[in-house]
Protein backbone atom coordinates (compact mmCIF):
# COMPACT_ATOMS: atom_id res chain seq x y z
CA UNK A 1 0.00 0.00 0.00
CA UNK A 2 3.10 2.33 0.86
CA UNK A 3 4.63 1.70 -2.41
CA UNK A 4 1.05 2.47 -4.31
CA UNK A 5 1.00 5.99 -2.64
CA UNK A 6 4.22 6.79 -3.05
CA UNK A 7 3.93 5.54 -7.16
CA UNK A 8 0.19 7.46 -7.41
CA UNK A 9 1.94 10.39 -5.70
CA UNK A 10 5.57 10.69 -8.07
CA UNK A 11 2.86 10.15 -11.02
CA UNK A 12 0.66 13.12 -9.89
CA UNK A 13 3.99 15.43 -9.63
CA UNK A 14 5.41 14.37 -13.01
CA UNK A 15 1.99 14.75 -14.58
CA UNK A 16 1.66 18.45 -13.13
CA UNK A 17 4.89 19.36 -14.29
CA UNK A 18 4.19 18.76 -17.92
CA UNK A 19 0.64 19.92 -17.55
CA UNK A 20 1.67 24.44 -17.55
CA UNK A 21 2.37 25.53 -20.66
CA UNK A 22 5.48 28.88 -20.33
CA UNK A 23 5.94 31.66 -22.22
CA UNK A 24 9.12 30.56 -24.54
CA UNK A 25 9.53 34.15 -26.07
CA UNK A 26 8.25 37.24 -26.05
CA UNK A 27 8.45 40.49 -28.59
CA UNK A 28 10.04 42.50 -26.83
CA UNK A 29 12.23 40.03 -25.17
CA UNK A 30 11.58 40.32 -21.52
CA UNK A 31 14.57 42.86 -20.29
CA UNK A 32 14.91 43.90 -23.15
CA UNK A 33 15.41 47.89 -24.25
CA UNK A 34 14.30 49.30 -27.17
CA UNK A 35 14.47 52.81 -29.32
CA UNK A 36 10.46 52.86 -30.11
CA UNK A 37 7.60 51.88 -28.45
CA UNK A 38 6.33 48.70 -30.23
CA UNK A 39 2.89 48.87 -31.96
CA UNK A 40 1.73 45.57 -30.73
CA UNK A 41 2.98 42.98 -28.27
CA UNK A 42 3.60 38.80 -28.88
CA UNK A 43 4.18 35.68 -26.97
CA UNK A 44 5.14 32.26 -27.52
CA UNK A 45 3.60 29.49 -25.51
CA UNK A 46 5.46 26.11 -25.01
CA UNK A 47 2.03 24.52 -25.09
CA UNK A 48 -1.83 25.82 -26.27
CA UNK A 49 -3.32 28.51 -23.63
CA UNK A 50 -6.32 30.58 -23.72
CA UNK A 51 -4.92 34.46 -22.29
CA UNK A 52 -8.28 35.61 -20.15
CA UNK A 53 -6.36 38.93 -19.22
CA UNK A 54 -3.25 41.15 -20.57
CA UNK A 55 -2.28 44.02 -18.60
CA UNK A 56 0.40 46.69 -19.24
CA UNK A 57 1.96 48.64 -16.25
CA UNK A 58 3.68 51.59 -17.05
CA UNK A 59 6.58 53.19 -14.87
CA UNK A 60 4.79 51.17 -11.70
CA UNK A 61 1.83 53.77 -12.24
CA UNK A 62 -0.62 53.82 -14.84
CA UNK A 63 -1.92 49.94 -15.63
CA UNK A 64 -3.80 49.42 -18.56
CA UNK A 65 -5.84 46.36 -19.51
CA UNK A 66 -5.02 45.25 -22.88
CA UNK A 67 -7.61 44.33 -25.70
CA UNK A 68 -7.54 40.94 -26.47
CA UNK A 69 -10.32 40.92 -29.01
CA UNK A 70 -10.87 37.75 -30.82
CA UNK A 71 -8.44 35.53 -29.05
CA UNK A 72 -10.79 33.42 -27.34
CA UNK A 73 -9.34 30.08 -28.53
CA UNK A 74 -6.26 28.13 -27.62
CA UNK A 75 -3.12 28.51 -29.47
CA UNK A 76 0.15 29.29 -28.71
CA UNK A 77 1.08 32.86 -30.17
CA UNK A 78 -0.52 35.46 -29.55
CA UNK A 79 0.05 39.23 -30.69
CA UNK A 80 -1.85 42.13 -29.45
CA UNK A 81 -2.36 45.85 -30.30
CA UNK A 82 0.28 48.24 -28.15
CA UNK A 83 -0.47 51.97 -26.92
CA UNK A 84 2.48 54.08 -26.09
CA UNK A 85 2.77 55.86 -22.90
CA UNK A 86 6.11 57.29 -24.05
CA UNK A 87 9.28 56.06 -22.89
CA UNK A 88 10.37 53.90 -20.03
CA UNK A 89 9.70 50.76 -18.72
CA UNK A 90 6.55 48.36 -19.10
CA UNK A 91 5.74 45.52 -17.20
CA UNK A 92 3.40 43.17 -18.99
CA UNK A 93 1.05 41.03 -16.90
CA UNK A 94 -0.89 37.98 -18.44
CA UNK A 95 -3.32 35.45 -16.90
CA UNK A 96 -4.58 32.56 -19.19
CA UNK A 97 -6.10 28.96 -18.89
CA UNK A 98 -4.06 25.48 -19.78
CA UNK A 99 -5.49 23.17 -22.12
CA UNK A 100 -5.73 21.50 -18.99
CA UNK A 101 -8.05 23.91 -17.09
CA UNK A 102 -5.15 25.11 -14.77
CA UNK A 103 -4.82 28.87 -14.57
CA UNK A 104 -1.50 30.71 -15.20
CA UNK A 105 -0.16 33.25 -14.76
CA UNK A 106 3.46 35.33 -15.43
CA UNK A 107 5.23 38.58 -16.55
CA UNK A 108 7.83 40.34 -18.63
CA UNK A 109 9.38 43.47 -18.34
CA UNK A 110 10.63 46.23 -21.63
CA UNK A 111 12.08 49.72 -21.68
CA UNK A 112 12.06 52.47 -24.18
CA UNK A 113 14.58 54.64 -24.32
Amino acid sequence: MKMLTIVALISTLATSAFAHSSVDTTTPENGATVDEVPSEISFKFTDDIRLTKVSMIHQEAHTVTLDLGGQTSFGRVFALPFHSMGEGTYRIEWRGLGADGHAMQGEFTFTVD
